[in-house]
């Protein structure tokens, strides 16, 4: 039987329920594979009747969405009320996001769901209620670890067709990025990245080109020796393990047409040198896909905009390109890549 994926609440004053309801909208015209919205059914009910007064509600199990998606949009109970409006999170934003993404890990790891698809959360909001870990990312790390008493490390791709880079380290200060950058965890990304874009991703050979920390990869170490003694030495490792690695590469000459067209993925050392080329060339269609899980999970590309939440002016093609994303990656055929490029 064929399995829906499970779509996330996000942060409830944001706008993820506005683009979830847009999605589904178009659900016949872009063929899109079914769906369930993990969220509050009153609180949907009432996003809906100010964003979209004539949509159908479906309040289902996972099993039963499939069937449901065609007339309605399925919605799978959290059990936690959700009071927010848009704009304006409130004391049950945390606890409804939360309940929302462990519930989509328990459903993809018991076999109810393909797939799961994230909308955006506001992490200052979940750490105001204590939540410890430094983002989404990590979070949806612990709780595979949890459903599967194996361990995980996650490792975040921004993919979209024009390019596909890879922040070795995430939610840091720039201050504290060279004390946490080592030669192992390069290793162990680049060994992530490589696995998961043959396994599902289906490409035979990846392409990995690791960006160098410092201007100019270090000028041979004039700028910094991190490149000589710290990213030089993790790419000759990969390629002794027989991964096709280049680097460290100056970053400022890494994303143009020509250089990308060189490789499958860009390795970058942290958030923003690999986040802003891929926000310049793809700002509204690219997808957060998650490696080193035992399951799939993308998410749109943006945050939460809280400045025009409910308003109808939100933009769903980067989730719409997440759930197609999703759907080919959980039900690719090993002898059909998915095209890192358009």
């Amino acid at each position: 039987m064929a399995r829906p994926l499970a779509l996330t609440l996000g942060e409830p004053a944001g706008i993820g329920p506005d683009i979830t309801l847009a999605a589904w909208r178009r659900r016949d015209e872009l063929k899109l594979t079914p769906f369930y919205f993990l969220a509050d059914p009153a609180f949907v009910a009432r996003r809906a009747k100010r964003m979209a007064p004539d949509l159908t509600i479906a309040v289902v199990e996972p099993v039963a969405a499939w069937t449901a998606f065609k007339t309605a949009l399925p919605v799978v109970d959290i059990g936690v009320p959700v009071s927010a409006e848009p704009g304006h999170p409130d004391q049950s934003s945390a606890p409804a996001a939360l309940a929302a993404i462990r519930r989509a890990v328990a459903d993809v790891c018991a076999g109810a769901a393909a797939a799961i698809v994230t909308n955006p959360v506001a992490k200052n909001v979940l750490y105001r209620s204590g939540f410890a870990e430094p983002g989404h990312t990590e979070y949806l790390g612990k709780l595979a670890e949890e459903s599967t008493g194996a361990p995980a490390q996650p490792v975040m791709m921004l993919w979209s067709p024009e390019l596909a880079v890879v922040p070795v380290t995430i939610h840091l200060p720039l201050k504290e990025v060279v004390a946490k950058l080592t030669a192992d965890l390069v290793v162990e990304t680049g060994r992530i990245v490589a696995h998961d874009l043959h396994e599902r991703f289906g490409i035979a050979r990846p392409r990995l080109a690791v960006a160098g920390l410092n201007p100019h990869a270090g000028e041979d170490g004039a700028l910094g020796d991190e490149d000589l003694t710290l990213v030089r030495p993790a790419v000759e490792r990969l390629k002794a393990e027989g991964i096709d690695a280049r680097g460290p590469l100056p970053a400022d000459s890494l994303f143009h047409a020509a250089a990308r067209a060189s490789y499958d993925v860009a390795l970058a050392m942290y958030h923003d040198q690999a986040l802003i080329p891929i926000k310049t060339l793809a700002f509204d269609h690219a997808v957060n896909v998650t490696l080193g899980l035992p399951f799939v999970r993308t998410s749109p590309d943006h945050g939460t905009a809280f400045d025009i939440a409910g308003t109808g002016r939100a933009d769903p093609t980067s989730l719409i390109a997440a759930i197609e994303l999703a759907a080919r990656l959980s039900s690719r055929s090993h002898s059909r890549p998915v095209a890192l490029r358009a």
